[in-house]
């Protein structure tokens, strides 16, 4: 298993980033772009494990959302990583929150708590629109970033819980499995 914690992305905000994104599918059809029903914000990638550390992350998924009250939080901006000459991925950015934060520090300490390592590296919160395999040629990424600059996009969604998903492909051909959900109880 290959194991992620995620926020999902709700289907009509799905639908709306994917058709304010029709630009950059357009400039760059060949890159690997993320069907809508497949969209969300990873919280915390895990990463290799096991059956029993799925049920022990699911466990302390629980306990985590208990301490967590339902927030709003908003997608908008259109960006790559690295940056867009040598893009590896093209996202939509999420507004800083501290809620996030928060949310983000709080499944960092649930996996280390289920005997996942702790992830050294800042928290850059976006939701991933598309993988790039090869390195694009310079024009083509000139394209994709010009197209990326016209795409006045912001939207919010709500924000209830978190999900632990298999990123492995199932014979339903579906590349995430949904493994267990927690929805916020806000004590």
């Amino acid at each position: 298993m290959r194991l992620f914690l995620a926020i999902e992305i709700d289907e009509a905000v799905a639908r709306s980033i994917v058709n304010a994104t029709a630009p950059l599918r357009a400039a760059e059809p060949a890159l690997d772009w993320i069907d809508a029903a497949m969209l969300h914000l990873t919280v915390k990638f895990v990463g290799a494990a096991d059956e029993p550390t799925a049920a022990r992350l699911a466990d302390a998924l629980d306990d985590l959302a208990q301490r967590h009250r339902p927030f709003e939080m908003t997608l908008r901006g259109i960006g790559a990583f690295p940056n867009f000459r040598r893009a590896r991925v093209v996202w939509i950015g999420v507004e800083g929150d501290a809620r996030l934060e928060l949310l983000h520090h709080d499944a960092e300490l649930c996996c280390l708590r289920a005997g996942v390592e702790v992830e050294g590296r800042p928290f850059r919160p976006h939701v991933t629109l598309a993988r790039v395999g090869d390195v694009l040629p310079v024009e083509r990424a000139r394209a994709l970033a010009r197209a990326a600059r016209h795409v006045p996009f912001e939207t919010a969604q709500d924000v209830s819980g978190l999900t632990l998903f298999d990123s492995a492909p199932s014979s339903s051909g579906a590349p995430y499995r949904r493994l267990h959900a927690a929805t916020f109880g806000g004590r």
